[in-house]
């Protein structure tokens, strides 16, 4: 029973902050600016946001499981969501407090069946990492294991106690949240929020679940088993379960340490160049990608004598893991050529391809802005961005925000982890080398999966070819039925519904001027509350008569 009303009172909870978010949400950025105070929404802006991250960074660190996940995935979308919310977030992951051990050793025997002092011949009750869902243990492998292993050393994940039944309440309650914010048009019609959270209930389930996380790591391990620039650790399956994950110790040089490298004869600049080059393989030629690679889960391992490289990036935690579909991949290979080249038309049909933009998108407008924006950008690495005039950039967002705000993107499976991984490799990329410029990795790749793609070209023109001649030998049949159907005079020809037009004309007139009612009363009798408070509260209370009608009005009018 204590667990049942806990699990009320964290549904409740969550479904409070959202509500009081959305609500202040459609006053702030829907409501006032239609009826004239749109600078004071701008005005006041970014301290919202910041007053917004604040409070859900406090309630993800105190409730922890999916909220926790959800405040690292938000640290990560420097693309929608302004820096006064992803700063705020953005070392979230490092608040996590670890389980008494009391606790993590009562569960790991339960799953494994005995003590672990029959299991482990060292095990160490500090762990060495604790995350939201569960926490690592260094510990060794008893001699007979050890010995059909190859190593001794290894790192036990293990589950956070009922974490199982905090995930399930999180994610009944983002169910809750993503349908009401499906009923906000500015939401619903750039993006399907009930088909994300699913999506992200889907991602979720799975890591939760070791036995998929090993099997994902010894499928990463065989795309890259001939490739010496990477290295993954080897799965103990003989100790690991649903909830219990024994894999090889391959702690090093963690990715972000660069004195550590400069001691060990690596250079940084190398790394970040390898590290993105390998991201990009996962994403265009594998299909299978690590869709976590902030620090904690990449290590550069120093190698001592033999051939190939004297380093390798060594990955850790396959629990967020993304697969790229066949199709979606040669969309995405697309893309890169075009960004490569800076065609913005190319960009513009491969996202296309690749169901980024709805089928009835107009899209000459963002051809024109990124034709623009590679005209003056293109090439930049962040380095020379951070050079130029802040004023630029507002200049052109302004500019071009319309046409960015009202395109009807939409995001397809697995699209949300492909920007998140992109955007933490460019991101760590950047912090190995100041000057690390994107163009250098995705350039040379471009032109590889150009000779690549050369090499389709005729089969590809084959298939057009007998395209075009089944188009051509269905012609004449088509143009007779059409031509059958005038002569008969059944050609039926919709024209656009003028009564409707114009009464929707004449209904949004009156709602205008309702709201230039409701915004004089309202500010009346703010005006009027220092004076005379009686007089000012009933001016504002009075108000909502005709702010009723600017609401309701829109409604009627659709």
């Amino acid at each position: 029973m204590p667990d049942v009303l806990q699990g009320r009172a964290r549904y409740r909870r969550i479904l409070r902050f959202a509500a009081r978010a959305i609500v202040l949400f459609w006053w702030y950025e829907l409501l006032l600016p239609r009826v004239g105070f749109r600078r004071v929404t701008e005005r006041t802006r970014a301290s919202r946001m910041h007053r917004f991250a604040r409070r859900f960074r406090s309630l993800a660190v105190d409730l922890g499981g999916l909220m926790i996940k959800l405040g690292q995935f938000m640290s990560t979308r420097l693309d929608v969501l302004p820096p006064e919310i992803t700063k705020e977030l953005e070392d979230l992951q490092d608040e996590v407090p670890a389980v008494p051990f009391e606790q993590i050793r009562a569960l790991a025997e339960e799953e494994i069946g005995v003590p672990l002092g029959q299991v482990y011949a060292e095990f160490d009750e500090v762990p060495v990492a604790a995350a939201s869902l569960g926490q690592a243990h260094r510990a060794t492998l008893a001699s007979s294991v050890a010995k059909e292993m190859g190593f001794t050393q290894v790192v036990v994940k293990i589950q956070r106690p009922g974490i199982a039944g905090i995930v399930a309440v999180d994610l009944s309650a983002l169910r809750r949240v993503g349908a009401w914010l499906s009923r906000l048009r500015v939401v619903s019609r750039r993006v399907d929020m009930p088909g994300l959270i699913e999506e992200f209930a889907a991602t979720s389930l799975e890591e939760i679940d070791y036995i998929h996380e090993a099997a994902n790591a010894e499928r990463f391990a065989e795309a890259f088993a001939n490739d010496p620039r990477v290295r993954v650790p080897a799965i103990v399956w003989e100790r690991t379960t649903r909830r219990v994950l024994t894999l090889e110790d391959v702690t090093a040089i963690k990715i972000t340490d660069v004195d550590a490298m400069h001691a060990a004869g690596i250079e940084p600049r190398t790394v970040a160049k390898v590290f993105a080059e390998v991201m990009l393989d996962q994403l265009f030629v594998h299909g299978f990608f690590h869709a976590d690679p902030h620090p904690g889960n990449i290590f550069v391992t120093p190698r001592s004598g033999g051939e190939g490289p004297e380093w390798t990036l060594t990955f850790v935690d396959f629990g967020m893991m993304g697969a790229v579909p066949d199709r979606l991949r040669a969309s995405l290979r697309k893309l890169i050529i075009a960004a490569a080249a800076r065609d913005g038309r190319g960009m513009v049909v491969a996202m296309h391809d690749a169901g980024v933009l709805l089928p009835s998108a107009d899209t000459k407008e963002l051809e024109r802005v990124l034709t623009q924006v590679f005209a003056r950008f293109g090439g930049m690495g962040f380095a020379e961005l951070r050079e130029l005039d802040p004023r630029e950039f507002r200049d052109f967002a302004l500019e071009f925000s319309d046409v960015m705000l009202t395109l009807p993107f939409q995001l397809p499976e697995n699209f949300l982890l492909i920007i998140r991984a992109l955007s933490l490799t460019s991101g760590l990329s950047t912090s190995l080398d100041a000057r690390y410029n994107v163009w250098d990795s995705v350039e040379p790749y471009a032109s590889q999966l150009l000779r690549a793609e050369a090499g389709n070209v005729l089969g590809d023109l084959g298939g057009q070819l007998r395209e075009n001649a089944q188009v051509a030998w269905h012609l004449p049949k088509r143009l007779d039925a059409v031509l059958t159907t005038v002569e008969d005079g059944r050609l039926a020809i919709n024209a656009p519904k003028l009564e409707d037009t114009f009464g929707r004309l004449e209904h949004t007139a009156r709602r205008l001027v309702s709201a230039l009612i409701f915004a004089a009363m309202l500010i009346a009798g703010a005006r009027l509350h220092a004076d005379d408070p009686g007089t000012g509260i009933a001016l504002m209370v009075a108000s909502v008569v005709p702010l009723l009608h600017v609401i309701f009005g829109r409604r009627h009018d659709r």
